[in-house]
């Protein structure tokens, strides 16, 4: 059966119609796949905003166990076992040598490092008092402990920088205490022993 050359003409422009419909829902597709595209979400992101950071270390590989305490204006007290206070958050709570051992890559490894952190999330005026407390020794001998208190903005500024000696279990000595004005400026600070332990157990969990 022959075709004439208009069925030919009429071919060919139902398979550029048909090719020409079919680039452009592959075009629309690609359009609507770009538009459905989101900024991937980090896993596990956590706000790190935060006004003041309070730090207690003692040497490394130490297998003493020291708790920090530190009392905000409020009378609230963070510690190990209310680890979150008004505007205050203890971050780490270390444990001398119990539970340092990670796995990274199969392979066990050892952190070395003892350090106690709270941070302070919101400037609050009034007076902030930190504590140490000797929780375990292992040792007759003293334990240096250094305490530093930072303010974090609008620049890095050090409050206070010091080192208390622990004098065995059940030990609790006054590091510093800071008072904040109402623009969160440091008014001053002193070592003036104030004991937390006592009051921290009162308070209802």
């Amino acid at each position: 059966m022959k075709h004439s050359a208009l069925d030919g003409g009429m071919t060919g422009d139902a398979f550029t119609d048909l090719l020409f419909n079919a680039l452009l829902g592959f075009a629309m597709m690609f359009i609507i796949a770009f538009m459905l595209i989101e900024e991937p979400v980090e896993a596990g992101a956590v706000d790190l905003k935060a006004e003041m950071l309070i730090t207690a270390t003692w040497p490394d590989g130490h297998p003493d166990d020291v708790d920090m305490l530190v009392e905000g204006p409020r009378g609230e007290v963070v510690w190990y076992h209310n680890r979150d206070g008004d505007l205050m958050h203890l971050d780490r709570d270390d444990r001398g040598l119990l539970a340092d051992r990670v796995v990274l890559d199969g392979k066990e490894v050892l952190n070395p490092i003892n350090q106690e952190v709270v941070t302070v999330r919101g400037m609050q005026a009034g007076e902030y008092v930190v504590n140490l407390m000797h929780y375990q020794s292992h040792y007759a001998d003293s334990l240096p402990v250094v305490v530093k208190v930072e303010k974090l903005n609008p620049t890095v500024t050090l409050v206070f920088y010091g080192t208390r000696r622990l004098q065995g279990t059940g030990d609790e000595q006054t590091a510093v205490r800071f008072t904040l004005d109402a623009q969160g400026n440091v008014q001053g600070t002193n070592e003036l022993q104030k004991k937390l332990l006592t009051a921290a157990l009162d308070k209802p969990s």
